[in-house]
């Protein structure tokens, strides 16, 4: 069964860096697309960043273009984002969300179940 496991939240001062990781088991298909959603308070979840598994291609919401990087290590079927210049808008429980290789799909929510989430705090 498909588990996603994220860690690296937490709280951080605006302009300051975080790096979010997700650890993939129970992969199954050749490929996926896997990323990263958020959700703040009151707010709908939103598709932040994602990467093929496959060829490595991304993409990145218009809010977050030019401050996070996303990647992955095939090795330990695993994801990263790097997310610099965080900003207090940024802040939201950030869940890491696997699906098919259909950007489309990805970004209504993917396949479930989504990771745990981890908290992510920008504030001075």
């Amino acid at each position: 069964q498909l588990q996603l496991a994220e860690s690296g939240g937490g709280l951080v001062q605006p302009g300051g860096s975080l790096r979010l990781s997700c650890a993939a088991s129970g992969l199954t298909r050749d490929s996926y697309i896997i990323g990263w959603f958020r959700q703040a308070p009151g707010k709908e979840r939103a598709g932040v960043s994602c990467i093929s598994t496959s060829d490595g291609s991304t993409y990145y919401a218009d809010s977050v273009k030019g401050r996070f990087t996303i990647s992955r290590d095939p090795a330990k079927n695993t994801v990263y984002l790097q997310m610099n210049s965080l900003k207090p808008e940024d802040t939201a429980v950030y869940y890491c969300v696997a699906g098919p290789e259909s950007l489309s799909t990805w970004l209504r929510g993917g396949f479930a179940p989504w990771g745990q989430g981890t908290q992510v705090t920008v504030s001075s």
